[in-house]
């Protein structure tokens, strides 16, 4: 019996599909981070998949909430002791000192420097051009690594806030574009976005060719996906 793998996005959920020798389709949702899993028989398409998929979705996402709840990150606010996140490393936030504006790690300390006179608002402006910045030093190595190796060249990398995606890539133009909320995440998981992305230069859609080519390039992917998403999240909800 052979079994094939297949990944797809039913209305923005990932769902891995596994077709075997089985008379009914089966759905499950898996901890820690709600993975959605489609056993399904050889003989059913993809559409058919979509529509199980879509008419359980009440199910699936009460499923989800539960597990991801307690994970969720609430807001982070700009006071002194709560705590943010720089490359999966949880840090202590000091906001005390005043001075040109300036972010600095040192040990557990995450120091966000700012004239004095500058209010929530403008503190966390300059925290949130930190972590486009360092996501801005860390991209280009891991593309300089994985172009040569997927084979494919992205024509420029783009650092921009999106509400439902880590990543996207711009097929036409082949540029890249990384969600700023990557510099809070374990860099695995960066390097993870990357290799989707430069696989899409190859192939578009989340199909069978795509799954056998990130199984090729990096056997883990499923681990870091999944990583990603266990990582504490931010108030909003990131896919």
């Amino acid at each position: 019996m052979s079994t094939v793998n297949a990944y797809l996005t039913v209305a923005g959920l990932d769902v891995d599909v596994v077709y075997k020798d089985i008379k009914n389709l089966h759905i499950s949702v898996y901890p820690p981070v709600g993975r959605v899993r489609v056993a399904a028989p050889e003989r059913v398409d993809e559409d058919a998949i979509r529509l199980a998929v879509i008419q359980r979705l009440p199910w699936i996402k009460k499923q989800r909430e539960q597990l991801q709840g307690a994970d969720r990150q609430t807001e982070r606010r700009m006071l002194s002791g709560e705590s943010h996140y720089v490359w999966g490393e949880r840090l202590r936030l000091d906001i005390s000192k005043h001075g040109r504006s300036n972010v600095t790690v040192s040990g557990n300390t995450l120091w966000v420097t700012t004239p004095a006179d500058y209010d929530d608002t403008q503190q966390r402006a300059v925290l949130d051009r930190w972590y486009r910045n360092e996501l801005k030093k860390a991209a280009p190595a891991l593309l300089e690594k994985w172009q040569p190796i997927i084979g494919e060249d992205a024509s420029k990398f783009v650092v921009r806030r999106m509400k439902t995606k880590w990543g996207t890539c711009q097929t036409e133009s082949r540029a890249i574009w990384l969600n700023p909320e990557l510099a809070k995440k374990n860099p695995r998981c960066l390097e993870y976005i990357v290799v989707h992305e430069l696989t899409h230069l190859i192939e578009r859609t989340h199909n069978e060719h795509f799954v056998e080519l990130m199984d090729f390039h990096m056997p883990d992917w499923r681990a870091r996906r999944d990583e990603l998403n266990e990582a504490p999240l931010a108030a909003e909800e990131w896919k």
